[in-house]
Order: C-alpha cells, then sequence, then structure tokens
C-alpha cells in the first residue's frame, strides 16, 4: 500500500499566487499555454547555434488549465481542490493529492508561490 503523505491543515488555507515573470494566455484550444524565457548561457549558445526559441510555450493539459484559471491571490488550495472536484467529480476521490503534488511541482519551478494560511 502506498504511504500517505501528511499535509499540514494550514498548507490547504494557503493561497498560491502566478508568478508575474511567467506570462500565460489561453491558447486556441481554450487551454492555459505559459510562456518561459529561457534564459542563462547554455541557453543563449542554443539559442545562437542551434536555432533554439528565446521563448518556449509551455502548454497545460485540462487539469493543469483548471488549476491555473483557479490561482488567482485570493483561493486557497483548499478552493482549488473543491474547484477541481466540482470540475472533475468522478476523479475527487484523488483530487488532494493530486493537487497538493501539482502544487508543489508548480513552487518547485518557479511558476507559483504560496503564502500562508488566509485569516
Amino acid at each position: 500500500m502506498a504511504k500517505k503523505k501528511k499535509i499540514s491543515p494550514n498548507y490547504l488555507d494557503s493561497v498560491p499566487t502566478c508568478s508575474a515573470e511567467r506570462p500565460w494566455h489561453i491558447n486556441d484550444e481554450g487551454m492555459v499555454e505559459i510562456d518561459m524565457e529561457n534564459k542563462g548561457f547554455y541557453h543563449f549558445l542554443a539559442q545562437k547555434f542551434f536555432n533554439k526559441p528565446r521563448i518556449s510555450h509551455i502548454a497545460l493539459d485540462k487539469y493543469g488549465s483548471v488549476v491555473w484559471q483557479s490561482i488567482n491571490g485570493k483561493n486557497t488550495i483548499r478552493d482549488i481542490i473543491e474547484i477541481m472536484k466540482k470540475e472533475f467529480p468522478t476523479e475527487k476521490d484523488r483530487m488532494l493529492d493530486r493537487i497538493v503534488t501539482y502544487m508543489a511541482t508548480l513552487q518547485r519551478n518557479g511558476f507559483i508561490t504560496v503564502k500562508g494560511a488566509k485569516k
């Protein structure tokens, strides 16, 4: 049996915010697409010699798009989990673990910041 993660109750009351350094838009398929500038020496070399783009466009899937659009600086992680449960009711049993893992990935990669519990 898989080991369950312990989640601080305060974490669910935390408010995520999208990074201002990651502009985004809704693409033609209705999904969120995040623009990421490729910076640094190795990216410079790849752009110069291998014609790699300066901006990468990261297209999110339907789950990621709903999560991303729910991150508005007001919704708590708990609110986002409830939004996702309503949007994808057949997967509500796994939503807590799925959202917490996704938020951690977004935070680790600098796409969002997560501030303490809302008062």
